[in-house]
This record gives structure tokens, C-alpha cells and sequence, in this order.
């Protein structure tokens, strides 16, 4: 027997529901906020993820799925959703006359080989946006906002933004100058991937899962004691419009982001102050790095599996139908020639409709019935159609009404 791969899983039944109720509500926020919808091949040159990711992160030296393809190119199978989003932003030249930003989101599958564990997987769904084009305050108030704000749609009460500043190009450099002068003493007492970050990018010391409990990564230098007077300006303002936005946020300096492409603006939501659901932030050089002219982004992602894990653990009411509005029951084949014709109008109408495909006796398709939890039963015979009528019968209340066939739809969608 053939298996699924290890770190994949089958989407169906009530699973399924949950995610169509979470992509529908996260899509019905994205429209309110007047982002456009895309979705980026499944597949990239590898050099897309290696010069935006970043070579020195985990997600590209030790998660991604590289492959050379029959005309030995080298190919990766997407890891994440902005690198291929910023390439289609300047391949297809959309940074010309950029009177407003461009905002778009996506819901795509992802590919990352690390180990399965809850809520992570090596196949995986993700639900982003991206908007580029203004590197205002502003900007990163919506998006942290549009995040935040589906979180709270979805029902998860308890959550937070977890908010810090890299600051810019300068801060930058003057904090990465801090971390190697802290780290340099303790550099043989971390792990050894921590070591090798050490001589590439200490930033990524901070994002050390070995040593997150340490006393050396918890004494780090801070990042915002090396934002210049500009990047410390633009941080307050972005709090200002926080907290006129009323949504919660707390200052974490330690964090970083797993990415290399982060400048200034960097936020996690959090379940619980500690739980990660999602995070994102500003890339102002990514555009550039990829290609295209300086045009500012910043964007946020987050992952379906722990966001229903958590709506599930949070004992959130996922709203999952199971039942039809009308099953018609036959038993001729002259019955069953009416029971296609209803069900292609009813279903036409609106109504979730269901009939026997398998043949079955009039005593296993009234065992259907319950099955499907069906709201109304129609038995039909044919002495019934031959006056253009059917009984209609209400599975709840057990009442029956005799209904003509002309009015059917209005009498059903009266009635529901």
C-alpha cells in the first residue's frame, strides 16, 4: 500500500470544513481592507529563496526542498509566501507609477523539511498579505491590525502583539557591532549552529531554539538601545497608532524574526502572551535585493494548522455543517427521473440536496435520511406527480404539507 508522506496529511471531512470556515472568514477581512488576491507558482528557482530568505537562516540551509529539474535547473519548492510575491511585484514591473500601494494576500501551500510536531508540518498551509509601496507608520498599523483583527474574528479572545524595531540600515549595523562584541566571550558555550551563525549573522543567535533558555541569549544586548533618533521616532509613532487602534501590544526586544530580509517594524501575534501564531514585519530592501528598484513592503503570515489548533484548544465554536436541507427519496425509476430534475433545481436554488445513487431499498434510503440530518424529506410517487404535487415532509416537527412542484423552492425557501 502506498502512505502519504511523512509531514503530509489528507484534507477532508470535518478538518476540511474547519479550514474552508477559516479561509472564508480570513478572506471576507482581506476584501474590508481592499486586498487583492494572488497566488505565486509552487515552485521557484532556487536563487528567489536563497537571495531573499536569506543564506544564512535555518528555513534555507536546512528546511528547504531543492531539486534539479530535466533541464538541470535548480529548483525549490516554495518555503515561505513573500520572496515569491516580491519576484511576481518586480517581474511583472508594478513598481512603475505607484500612486497607491499595492496590497495583495494569499492562501498557498508551503514546503519546509523539518520535523512534524504539533501544528507544524513539512506540507503546510499559509494565509498572508503583503503591501508594498509605503513605508509609512501607517502601513504597519494596518497590516498589525488586519492580523490581529482576523485572529479576533476567528474567535481567539486572548491575543496580543508581540512588537519590536531592528530600526534602520544603521541601527542595524550598530546592533549586529553589540552582538558580536557580547557574544564573542560566550561564543564556545552555545551550540554549534549558534557558533556558525556567529561568524555570518548574529541576529540569528536570538532565534536560537537550543539556547533559547540561556543566561546569555536572555542578557543579549537590546535592539532598541541602538535605534538611531529616526528609527526610535518611527517606533513611537507606530505605538501611538496602536494604542489609538486599541489593540494590545508589548515591547519584546528579543525578537528578531527567523528572516534575513527584516528592517525596522518586526511583531508577532500571540495566544496567551507566549503562543505564536503568526508574525511578520517590514522588508524595505527586499524589492531592491530581488531585482527591482527601492520599493518599501511589509507583510505578515501565519500558518492554518496552529491557528485551528489553537481555535480548538481555546474550545472556539467552529460552525460545521453536516446536514442537507432536503433529501428526495424515489423508489421508480420514473421517481427517480423527477428525483434528478428537483435535485438540479433545488440545487440551483441554493438548497443542499441530496438523492439515492446506489439503488437502494426504500428502507435503507429512509436510513440516509437520518444520516445526512436532512431538514426536509420529499417521498415522491407517481401518483403524486401526476398531479404536479409532492408531499413534503419536516423531519423535525414530523408535519406534512403537500406542496406543488411549481412552488417548491419558495415554499422550502420560506419554511428553512
Amino acid at each position: 500500500m502506498i502512505t502519504k508522506q511523512k509531514g503530509t496529511y489528507d484534507i477532508y471531512g470535518d478538518l476540511a470544513k474547519k479550514r474552508m470556515y477559516v479561509n472564508d472568514v480570513l478572506n471576507a477581512l482581506c476584501e474590508k481592507y481592499n486586498f487583492g488576491y494572488i497566488e505565486t507558482p509552487v515552485f521557484e528557482a532556487s536563487e528567489l529563496f536563497h537571495r531573499g530568505v536569506g543564506e544564512t537562516t535555518d528555513m534555507v540551509q536546512k528546511e528547504t526542498y531543492d531539486f534539479v529539474d530535466r533541464g538541470e535547473r535548480n529548483i525549490t519548492l516554495r518555503p515561505e509566501g513573500t520572496a515569491g510575491v516580491v519576484r511576481w511585484f518586480v517581474e511583472n514591473k508594478l513598481y512603475g507609477n505607484l500612486t497607491d500601494p499595492v496590497k495583495v494576500y494569499y492562501n498557498m501551500k508551503m514546503y519546509r523539511y523539518e520535523r512534524p510536531q504539533s501544528g507544524r508540518n513539512r506540507e503546510f498551509t499559509q494565509w498572508g498579505f503583503e503591501v508594498f509601496g509605503s513605508d509609512t507608520c501607517e502601513a504597519d498599523a494596518e497590516v498589525i491590525s488586519l492580523a490581529y483583527n482576523a485572529y479576533r474574528l476567528l474567535g481567539l479572545e486572548d491575543v496580543k502583539i508581540q512588537l519590536n524595531s531592528l530600526g534602520d540600515t544603521e541601527s542595524r549595523n550598530n546592533y549586529r557591532e553589540a552582538l558580536v562584541k557580547y557574544f564573542e566571550p560566550h561564543i564556545n558555550e552555545l551550540c554549534e549552529d549558534c557558533q556558525e551563525r556567529f561568524k555570518k549573522n548574529p541576529l540569528r543567535i536570538l532565534d536560537c531554539k537550543v539556547d533559547a533558555g540561556s543566561e546569555i541569549l536572555a542578557n543579549a544586548p537590546k535592539t532598541i538601545d541602538y535605534l538611531n533618533e529616526e528609527s526610535k521616532k518611527r517606533f513611537e509613532r507606530l505605538q501611538e497608532l496602536l494604542d489609538l487602534m486599541d489593540i494590545p501590544y508589548d515591547v519584546n526586544t528579543k525578537l528578531v524574526r527567523g528572516l534575513d530580509y527584516y528592517n525596522h517594524t518586526v511583531f508577532e501575534v500571540t495566544l496567551r502572551d507566549s503562543y505564536a501564531l503568526g508574525g511578520g514585519g517590514r522588508y524595505n530592501g527586499l524589492v531592491e535585493t530581488l531585482g527591482g528598484p527601492s520599493v518599501p513592503g511589509v507583510g505578515f503570515a501565519m500558518g492554518y494548522d496552529r491557528t485551528i489548533l489553537a481555535m480548538e484548544e481555546e474550545n472556539v465554536n467552529i460552525p460545521i455543517n453536516n446536514s442537507v436541507d432536503v433529501y428526495l427519496l424515489a423508489v421508480s425509476d420514473s421517481e427517480k427521473e423527477t428525483a434528478c430534475y428537483l435535485a438540479q433545481n433545488l440545487r440551483l436554488n441554493g438548497f443542499i440536496v441530496e438523492t439515492d445513487l446506489m439503488n437502494k431499498s426504500l428502507k435503507a434510503q429512509f436510513k440516509s435520511v437520518d444520516r445526512f440530518d436532512a431538514k426536509y424529506l420529499i417521498v415522491l410517487n407517481d401518483e403524486d406527480l401526476q398531479k404536479n404535487e409532492v408531499v413534503l415532509k419536516d423531519n423535525k416537527t414530523k408535519e406534512e404539507e403537500r406542496v406543488n412542484i411549481n412552488d417548491l423552492v419558495d415554499y422550502i425557501d420560506m419554511h428553512m
